[in-house]
């Protein structure tokens, strides 16, 4: 049997407890996603797939199904600590035969718009070697963004990143960023 899905929602969470899979259930949770059973998959946006808001398919998930997704995931339970979670997205000029791809970035010490720049950057450039574009990986992601969108074949980068500093008290922190892929 075959799956590829043809529908995809972005959902992120953060969660705090003193046990570390507790910190887990509670930023699924807070992503909405915890009656799933998740199985996480590699980073491909397939051809024809259709990106739909979170509280679309929120809607279209039961009790206990099981549910791929792309997730990016960090905890700590150092006080103060800076994690993040994020997932970049590229996305093809023809998205009807082409695929895409996701990222996966789960670092320390980053924020919110560093993680996700990290992570765009990282899908924008498994697409551009996929599709041939010529472009120097030692140039800014500025830079390499303009080329990417100038050649016409990588249309839209986006990212999805959750962020948190650990707990004072050195409870566990989680937080997760997901791609919900769906049929």
């Amino acid at each position: 049997m075959s799956f590829v899905p043809t529908k995809i929602f972005f959902t992120k969470g953060k969660g705090v407890h003193k046990e570390y899979l507790s910190s887990f259930e509670l930023a699924l949770r807070d992503a909405k996603i915890e009656k799933c059973n998740l199985v996480t998959v590699s980073s491909i946006f397939p051809a024809g797939c259709k990106r739909i808001p979170p509280e679309e398919g929120l809607k279209l998930l039961a009790p206990g199904q099981v549910t791929f997704c792309v997730m990016a995931r960090t905890a700590t339970n150092e006080p103060n600590r800076l994690i993040a979670s994020s997932i970049g997205v590229a996305l093809p000029q023809d998205l009807t035969t082409q695929y895409g791809y996701l990222s996966e970035h789960h670092p320390f010490g980053e924020n919110e718009k560093k993680a996700g720049e990290y992570a765009e950057d990282l899908a924008a450039t498994m697409l551009a070697t996929t599709l041939g574009v010529d472009f120097d990986p030692n140039t800014a992601w500025d830079e390499r963004e303009d080329i990417y969108k100038m050649s016409g074949k990588i249309v839209k980068t986006f990212n999805i990143t959750q962020s948190a500093e650990g707990h004072k008290d050195g409870l566990w922190t989680t937080v997760i960023s997901c791609g919900i892929l769906l049929p």
